[in-house]
């Protein structure tokens, strides 16, 4: 698959920085190419962050600490059993229960 000038912008600069010189023209496309990647990719990661962002702050969430168990230990070693579940974890039935 050949990379190809997504941008509109990106293809103009192309159409007339082109010479008719292959090198020159491959060279070119390359490196608009590469540089059009880094700007999409940074485009995306910055809208993504604002999107979490603004997310986050719509949608507090109280965060709730973990429930600690320990069980006593059984046998001649006598090794107790401690286990840190979440909040909404339902140990009766082994089923995850909804927050």
């Amino acid at each position: 698959m050949v990379p190809r000038l997504r941008l509109n912008e990106f293809k103009t600069l192309y159409k007339a920085w082109k010479r008719g010189i292959p090198w020159w023209d491959h060279l070119l496309y390359g490196c608009l190419w590469w540089i059009e990647e880094k700007i999409i990719d940074y485009r995306v990661k910055t809208t993504v962050d604002e999107a979490i962002k603004e997310y986050e702050t719509l949608h507090t969430v109280e965060p709730t600490p973990p429930i600690y168990t320990e069980t006593p230990g059984k046998g001649s070693l006598g090794v107790s059993e401690m286990r840190l579940t979440a909040p909404w974890y339902d140990d009766t039935g082994g089923e995850r229960s909804e927050p």
